[in-house]
């Protein structure tokens, strides 16, 4: 079937494929997928990972990013991004939805869905987006117990546990090395320094921490947006963008409509749509006739939209 229903490599593999990335010297890039038709597409292109951003799917949901989601919420959809892709899947699990116990529930169950990894944050619950003002944190001690309970649930050695650190923006950048150092300590794979403002507050970072580190390039965010090339120079791990495939998709979805409701009609739109040709070669329509041709016992032509 190779993958046709779903990926072809074990979770196991995809793990040790991203603890290989962060030891491999170069740059990992993750964007965000919203759903697991945007996971293919980011594996079709040959990135090293996929992101699931908490932000996003409480958007997709119609919620704002303030800690309303479930882990049953998040784990559902990151075990269906997971399972289409032979990319590691990294997933936003928030403050790890309760008490250090929570915590460690929430690896155990993502492990279980074929998840690669997963970021714990030491905001207060509830936690906010970690671009906005008015944020807190709590005390370093109480997350590196949140840590310590994650990483004593995991089973497979490979689940890369993640600590994001928002004291950046409350406490100051060094502040935020020094949690980044105990939550080393307490086991944290890899830290994610969120809200950093500067280039500068980049290479900060990573000449004080020897831990691999993720950088966040949302956009409309505190932080510049740098390049690949940039990160990688500074010595960045990992890259992720969380929230982009969704703006980008709402921005069209937004002016289709607008235009549908304006003009009465969506041919003016066609040029703009992806053609249903090219989502059945993504969707790779062709081979279920292989598989099995009561299943599928069509051809689709390239002039029907």
């Amino acid at each position: 079937m190779d993958g046709l229903i779903g990926a072809t490599t074990p979770a196991a593999e995809k793990r040790a494929a991203f603890r290989g990335g962060l030891e491999s010297g170069r740059l990992q890039r993750f964007p965000g997928a919203f759903s697991p038709l945007v996971a293919k597409l980011i594996t079709e292109l040959g990135f090293e990972g996929v992101y699931v951003s908490g932000a996003a799917l409480s958007a997709d949901l119609g919620l704002p990013d303030i800690g309303l989601t479930t882990l049953t919420e998040v784990s559902a959809r990151g075990g269906q991004i997971a399972s289409v892709s032979d990319l590691p899947t990294l997933i936003d699990a928030d403050t790890g939805f309760g008490e250090p116990m929570s915590a460690a529930r929430t690896v155990t169950v993502l492990e279980d869905l074929g998840l690669a990894g997963c970021h714990l944050e030491d905001q207060v619950n509830p936690k906010r987006c970690g671009h906005l003002d008015g944020k807190a944190v709590v005390p370093t001690g109480e997350m590196v117990q949140r840590l310590r309970a994650a990483v004593s649930a995991r089973r497979d050695p490979n689940f890369v546990i993640c600590a994001r650190t928002d004291a950046a923006g409350i406490e100051g950048v060094p502040a935020a090395i020094d949690r980044a150092k105990a939550y080393a300590d307490a086991g944290a794979d890899l830290i994610f320094t969120e809200a950093l403002h500067t280039p500068a507050d980049f290479e900060q970072f990573r000449a004080a921490v020897d831990t691999p580190l993720l950088a966040n390039m949302t956009e409309f965010g505190k932080s510049q947006l740098l390049t690949g090339e940039q990160l990688a120079g500074i010595g960045y791990n990992v890259v992720i963008y969380p929230v982009t495939t969704l703006r980008l998709a709402m921005y069209a979805v937004e002016a289709g409509l607008r235009e549908i409701a304006d003009a009465g009609t969506q041919a003016g739109l066609l040029d703009r749509m992806q053609h249903r040709g090219r989502l059945y070669e993504l969707l790779r329509y062709a081979d279920y006739n292989q598989f099995d041709s009561d299943i599928y016992n069509f051809v689709p032509r390239g002039a029907i939209r």
